[in-house]
């Protein structure tokens, strides 16, 4: 029978965790864990082995046990999917949620899946990632100056979290926005439910944010005010899904425009 997930500690290139990485049983626990990391590398740590949503732990794992006929001899993650990239970003990339056959699969987000083909693709043209392609944890990518996160780290089913879990699931991004704030200066968030799911994050990592909230829109741009005090712009970016790209809701001209906007606000060289 497939194994559910890879444990921790057994040498996966994606893997942060050890066997001796605390997990997260409850949404308590997540708090409690998130809140007490010491470091960026020790809470992604322990994003990894999260299982305080009973019904996204099902799913990945029954994903993994299951797999898509294309991937069936590879070995699924099966885990809550860490935050990748520079440990000191001066451009954060959130997303809603990991996909079932691709961050669930290889263990990094947005990585072995048409969304993550199109956003790497992006990346590499504007200078913000070693190589166009993304296709498992350990092809040689690596990431320029910028860092991605997820708001949900676990794949959901129908790719749709629940309210509860968005609220379970925040802990983990706050915190990490709190480690990264510092040197972070553009933020883009793809799609409106990862927009949505942004903003009480912002709050709790100690964001000045404005009233009413702004609303998602491609090229959308906000003011905010980091903890330290220095200004930070937020970006809306169309969610390079296959249904946005079939359509052509979103074109690579439109994604290029958002992450060279991005890049020169942070003032990264092209």
């Amino acid at each position: 029978m497939n194994a559910p997930f890879i444990p921790p500690g057994s040498g996966h290139p994606a893997d942060p965790a050890t066997p001796d990485t605390p997990v997260a049983a409850a949404p308590a626990d997540v708090r409690a864990l998130a809140d007490s990391a010491p470091t960026l590398g020790e809470l992604v740590a322990r994003q990894s082995v999260c299982r305080a949503c009973p019904r996204l732990v099902a799913w990945r794992e029954q994903v993994a046990v299951e797999r898509r006929r294309a991937f069936a001899e590879e070995e699924y993650w099966g885990r809550p999917i860490p935050g990748w990239g520079d440990p000191e970003p001066r451009i954060l990339i959130v997303g809603l949620a990991p996909a079932a056959h691709g961050g669930n699969r290889t263990g990094r987000i947005f990585t072995g899946d048409r969304s993550g083909d199109w956003l790497f693709a992006s990346l590499h043209r504007t200078g913000l990632a070693a190589i166009p392609t993304s296709t498992h944890a350990a092809d040689g990518q690596r990431l320029l100056g910028a860092r991605v996160v997820a708001s949900v780290r676990c794949a959901p089913p129908a790719n749709k979290p629940t309210p509860a879990e968005r609220a379970a699931c925040l802990p983990w991004l706050a915190r990490e926005l709190g480690f990264v704030a510092g040197t972070v200066r553009s933020i883009v968030v793809l799609g409106g439910f990862g927009w949505q799911a942004l903003w009480p994050a912002l709050k709790d990592a100690g964001y000045a944010l404005p009233a009413p909230r702004p609303a998602f829109g491609h090229g959308a741009e906000v003011a905010l005010t980091a903890p330290d005090g220095a200004e930070t712009l937020l970006l809306g970016c169309y969610h390079p899904s296959q249904q946005n790209t079939f359509t052509g809701r979103v074109t690579e001209p439109m994604l290029d425009a958002v992450f060279t906007r991005a890049r020169e606000y942070a003032g990264l060289p092209g």
